[in-house]
């Protein structure tokens, strides 16, 4: 009988972890910024919304990808967001937006469609755009330049 709960107590504790490993660790921005400052992690943005397919698609074919889901736990802290979400509130040090002004703060009148990924370093301020969709190899070039460049 101990055998038996032993052996099973293994097998949970290693699916477990390898569920971890396996799930992209999504925050929201208020708890995701100053986490960034915290760790010196830099921010992924990914800005979205709920109509628009090749958001969907980066999420079915890019998110999930589990070399990229890997990569984003390790060296980065990553924000789904959508401008569209009224009733919100965003935090940038003392300052605060509702979704329309964060998302303008973002692409500084750039003109970029969704989906569009922000890589924010929050202690040097920079903010670099990548937009549109980007399969699982690309996206990781991406995130390699991103932090050779501005980590």
């Amino acid at each position: 009988m101990k055998f038996r709960l032993i052996l099973g107590l293994i097998a949970f504790l290693s699916l477990s972890s390898f569920q971890e490993k396996g799930t992209l660790k999504w925050y929201e921005w208020n708890e995701a910024y100053p986490l960034a400052q915290k760790t010196g992690k830099i921010l992924l943005v990914d800005a979205y919304t709920d109509w628009c397919g090749w958001c969907k698609k980066m999420d079915r074919d890019t998110y999930s990808n589990p070399e990229i889901i890997a990569l984003l736990n390790k060296d980065f802290i990553v924000v789904k967001f959508n401008p569209e979400l009224e009733g919100r509130v965003y935090k940038i040090d003392s300052l605060s937006f509702g979704p329309r002004e964060f998302y303008a703060q973002l692409h500084r009148g750039e003109s970029t469609g969704f989906p569009t990924t922000y890589f924010i370093n929050p202690g040097k301020r920079n903010i670099f755009m990548d937009p549109g969709y980007r399969d699982p190899a690309t996206f990781k070039q991406v995130l390699e330049y991103v932090l050779k460049e501005y980590k």
